[in-house]
Order: C-alpha cells, then structure tokens, then sequence
C-alpha cells in the first residue's frame, strides 16, 4: 500500500499544475497518468496560447508541459513521483485508490487526492458515424501532431467552437483540404481570432447547418448537409452532397467524472459547464474533504482556467495537510487571475452556470 500526502489523478494542465502548487507549498506528490508522457491534451496543442502571460500566453501548447516538469523537478527536490502508464481503475469507500501500471495491480492510499481527468469528446448519432473516416477532433490531432499522420485528404468539419476552428487550421496547415466547417447554430461558438486565420485560410464556415448522414462502402466516401431553421429543423430541398473521406466532430466535451461517482462526491447537471460537474466550494474542495478537482472534469474551459484551478486545488490539499505559509496572498492572486480569464462575454456562460453550482436555479 503506497501512502504518499497528494495524488493527483491526470497529468494534464490541471494535473501539473497541482502538483506544482502542492510541491512549493512542501507537500509530497504522487501524480499518476495513463499516457507514457505528462502533459495530457497539450502534447497535441501547436498553436500558441493567449489570454495570461501567467499561463503562458504566447507559448505553443507543446512547449508547455516541459515548463511544468522541470519546475516540478527543480522545486520538488524529490517530493515529486510522477508514475506514467498508470491507469487509476477505481476509488474506494475506505479512500483507496486501485490503479494498474503496465499489468501490475497497485493500491494507494493518499491523504489527499485531486482528480484532474479532463474531459471526453461528445459524439453525434447520425446515420453512417461508425464508417472509418469518422473521427473525433481530439483522435485528428492525435494523428496530426503526435505521430505525424494525415487523418485523410479531404475534411469535412462539424462544429465552429474553439477545438473545431483550432484543429481546422492546423489541417490546412498539414496540408489536408478542408472542404467546410458546419455549425448548427447562427453563429459560430469559438473565438474571431481563430475563425478569422481560418477564413484567411479560405475555408468556408456554414452556420445554421448540420450533417444529415454519412456514405460510404468501406469507409467515408462523402457527407450530406442541410440547412437548419430557427428551431434546429431541416429544411427541405437544402440538401448538399459534400465529396469527402473524414468527417471530424468537434462538438463538445463532457467531464470525465466517473471517479468523482465511485468516491460518492455530490453533483449536479450543468449544461453550461459541459454536463455533471461537481459541487466544491473555492478552495476546489468537493463534498469530500479530502477530494479535490482541478480543470476539465470541473467544467469544461481553455486551458489557462484549467492551469489556475490546479493551482487553487493543490494549495489547499497542501494546506489542509499543515503546508499553509503564504495561502491566503496566494489564493487571493490565483482568484483573481481565474476571474480575468473568465471575465467578458466569451466568460458569460461559465460565470452562468458556476452561480447555479453555488447555489443559484
């Protein structure tokens, strides 16, 4: 039975980012990642961050992982064991954590534990979405920008948030077609920096469109488009056949809370979080007192927030253990850095749905 002060639960931006509050606080740190590199969703981020210089504004997503751990490494003076290929399995009623490493079954039981899982992509049932060729926009980049493979010659883009105007542009980049991107609603849900490199790219945006089903013998061969009304329905005669071989969802994430659920932490269904979320006050302390959470599996945001949230959760899982020097001057600067990131009308629905995990209808 391994017994160290903090686990943390997922190495992503969140993840690293605890275990580097925890570790300047004094605390020892165990961080368990199923992936054989620390990192999660930024070892596929080529573009360059913006909002906080803080949270590396100006630095391509891919850059920044190596920041967190040799910072882990330099301030944790051996305080911090990082165990990769670590798939956690289960979380126990008596606070036991089951995790598999490579075959090998491993019990943990940490004083602390903050779960940082991310999120999973959403999928959309259509008729033919289970041809090859249809991918979501996290497996694209995947094989883009972690192993160097095109996903295909000619795209089809279903969805104009940040990850589907993003992954857009880095296939144009890679030098794939990308014959459209489609948006159910009117207007598109990512931000005008990135929907304007896309446009510059000449790459058509169809708002008030979605895909009807997808074609092909052995694998995506096209697509068929329509027009929606102002009430989602589709509208006759609008049909478009679109000649493409991978069709790329990029519509949406819902927390990965399945851990949260075994450890019996209340929550609570927010759309404009990104699903079931759950309910912790401002330290990112969960029903639980010994369960914290950090990014992704919170509520579904950019990564600058995420990074800030670890920060917050891994102070006071450090604090709660007797590491309390400097908490209260630090927390008030992490609060009001996650504020300015949220601030502003791309921030209206978090803000939204955060008073309704507060207590609000």
């Amino acid at each position: 039975m391994l017994k160290p002060e903090i686990a943390i639960v997922g190495g992503g931006p969140a993840g690293l980012s605890a275990a580097l509050s925890a570790v300047r606080q004094g605390a020892e740190v165990m961080l368990l990642d199923r992936d054989p590199s620390l990192g999660g969703q930024l070892v596929k981020q080529t573009h360059m961050f913006f909002g906080s210089k803080k949270e590396y504004a100006a630095i391509r997503g891919i850059d920044i992982p190596g920041k967190l751990i040799s910072a882990l490494e330099d301030e944790g003076k051996g305080r911090f064991k990082p165990l990769l290929n670590t798939a956690v399995l289960g979380y126990y009623d008596d606070g036991v954590i089951l995790a598999d490493k490579e075959e090998e079954a491993m019990l943990i039981k940490p004083q602390k534990i903050v779960i940082a899982t991310g999120a999973a992509e959403k999928m959309l049932p259509f008729p033919g979405n289970d041809l090859p060729g249809v991918y979501g926009a996290g497996a694209v980049q995947t094989l883009m920008n972690v192993y160097g493979i095109k996903p295909g010659n000619r795209v089809l883009m279903v969805g104009a948030g940040n990850i589907g105007l993003i992954v857009s542009y880095q296939l144009r980049q890679a030098g794939v077609e990308v014959a459209a991107i489609i948006e159910g609603a009117s207007r598109i849900g990512g931000y005008l920096v990135h929907a304007t490199k896309v446009r510059r790219a000449g790459i058509p945006i169809l708002t008030s469109h979605t895909i009807k089903e997808a074609y092909g013998k052995q694998k995506v061969e096209g697509a068929l488009i329509c027009n929606l009304d102002e009430n989602w329905c589709a509208i006759p005669g609008s049909d478009k056949d679109m000649k493409v071989d991978v069709i790329c969802l990029a519509v949406g994430l819902t927390p990965q809370t399945e851990l949260l659920w075994q450890a019996g932490c209340q929550q609570k269904y927010l759309p404009e979080l990104g699903g079931y979320v759950p309910l912790r006050n401002e330290k990112m302390q969960t029903s639980l007192s010994s369960v914290y959470v950090a990014g992704d599996v919170a509520c579904i945001e950019e990564a600058g927030s995420a990074m800030v949230e670890g920060k917050i959760a891994g102070l006071f899982a450090a604090a709660d253990l007797g590491y309390d020097e400097k908490v209260e001057e630090r927390f008030l600067a992490y609060s009001q850095e996650l504020e300015e990131l949220r601030a502003g009308p791309t921030g209206a629905k978090i803000r939204e749905g955060l008073a309704r995990l507060n207590g609000g209808v």
